[in-house]
């Protein structure tokens, strides 16, 4: 641990050397931040050695996640979203129930030791997708409007709905197992939900309320107000923990409440002045971020892949395929999509932060599973494939589909363009 931050911090500063030629290109910073904790991690020179359930990396995890959930969720604006929410929509109500099917259908298949609790874990701590892994697809403008927001709505939102699905299969695989009795199981689920959900409107309200109120009188200094989404994302969690709430869920809900009562409040009262510190919240949530997956690739990649083998792998590439694919083709039914749209679509799918974290949360509960060591070996495995093939295609996907898209026919459903484009 003596070295762990010193070596973080150099990867930091040897990927910021090197940012502004690394962006296009299918080197990415999950790519550089992920090799960079393999190669100085415990499996090799033991710079960043760190157990998986050391309160340290727990905290880091938590941190990062409840920042992104705040984020995400304080984005969405209804009013905006609703000429392109078709996509988006279908992704997430139709792709998403039918991506953990298919998740726990190949676990069953592919890896025969899991009960099926844990099988249902495991696909739902691996449907959860994360646009930073392939960001050039959800920012480059050459894309058509209505993929980049799509994939980012889906990306944004589905870790929010997967954290109490996760809570809940966890508590009946803990149950199934005979952890925990089936009674506490459903009174810590409740407790979790409710208490988060309390939590995280709580403290969303609040801080809107600062922003619209002192903005509007000009009592708020402009630099203090940037940090007030930050606060408000730490004071969710922060109540509900203590509470017996689950803070992911507590931030989630506090990002919604609170961009749709800021979003409100600049409706009835815009005067261009107001500053609702997303930047400094997004800042915080990319660092964050970075130190996770140097993290992840010190002390889960390095050590699971140890215990590799074929049925792991198998299930990591048909996960990032045809469990992430048909689904997404299935939701687009009827809606006269294009063979490469479907494509592109279903390809990116990048698995990332929100399964890191459920990883370490379940290495936390070390013991309670009977294969848990399978479980956590493939979902890490996964996610490593994931920041490797996701990473190095987004680039280059992004442009060739661009491309593509204009030099045909337009008008596709739900993945029409934008009018005059």
């Amino acid at each position: 641990m003596t070295w762990a931050l010193p070596a973080i911090a150099a990867i930091l500063l040897a990927y910021a050397a090197i940012s502004g030629r690394t962006a296009g290109t299918p080197i990415t910073a999950p790519i550089v931040f992920t090799v960079g904790g393999l190669l100085l991690g415990a499996s090799t020179v033991g710079l960043i050695d760190v157990h998986p359930a050391a309160e340290t990396v727990k905290l880091l995890a938590e941190v990062t996640l409840t920042l992104v959930l705040f984020s995400d969720a304080s984005r969405v604006d209804l009013s905006a979203l609703r000429a392109e929410i078709a996509l988006p929509a279908r992704l997430l109500g139709i792709g998403l129930p039918l991506t953990i099917a298919a998740g726990f259908g190949a676990a069953l298949l592919l890896l025969g030791d899991l009960a099926w609790p844990e099988a249902l874990l495991l696909a739902v701590i691996l449907a959860p997708t994360d646009a930073a892994l392939g960001q050039a697809v959800v920012t480059l403008p050459i894309l058509p409007s209505r993929i980049r927001q799509g994939l980012n709505v889906e990306s944004g939102l589905n870790d929010g709905i997967c954290v109490p699905l996760f809570l809940i299969v966890l508590a009946i695989a803990q149950a199934e197992a005979g952890a925990i009795g089936g009674g506490a199981a459903a009174r810590l689920v409740a407790e979790q939900i409710g208490y988060g959900i309390v939590s995280g409107i709580g403290a969303g309200a609040i801080a809107a309320a600062i922003l619209v109120v002192a903005g509007r009188h000009r009592t708020i200094d402009p630099l203090w107000a940037q940090t007030v989404p930050l606060t408000a994302a730490l004071l969710a969690y922060t109540v509900a923990v203590p509470l017996g709430g689950s803070g992911f869920i507590a931030a989630f809900v506090g990002g919604l409440t609170f961009g749709a009562i800021r979003h409100r409040g600049e409706v009835n009262h815009s005067d261009g002045e107001s500053s609702d510190g997303a930047d400094l919240l997004d800042e915080a949530g990319d660092l964050f971020n970075a130190i996770t997956f140097i993290v992840f690739g010190a002390v889960l990649l390095g050590p699971a892949l140890g215990h590799l083998s074929w049925a792991v792998l198998g299930y990591a590439v048909v996960s990032l395929t045809a469990v992430r694919m048909v689904p997404v083709t299935l939701s687009l039914i009827g809606t006269r999509p294009r063979a490469p749209t479907v494509a592109f679509l279903g390809w990116f799918g990048p698995r990332g932060l929100a399964t890191i974290v459920f990883v370490i949360l379940i290495f936390e509960e070390s013991g309670e599973l009977p294969h848990e060591e399978l479980l956590l070996t493939t979902a890490v495995i996964t996610i490593g494939l994931s920041v490797l093939a996701h990473g190095l295609t987004a680039a280059p996907l992004a442009d060739r589909y661009a491309k593509w898209f204009r030099h045909h026919p337009r008008g596709e459903g739900v993945m029409a363009p934008d009018p005059g484009r």
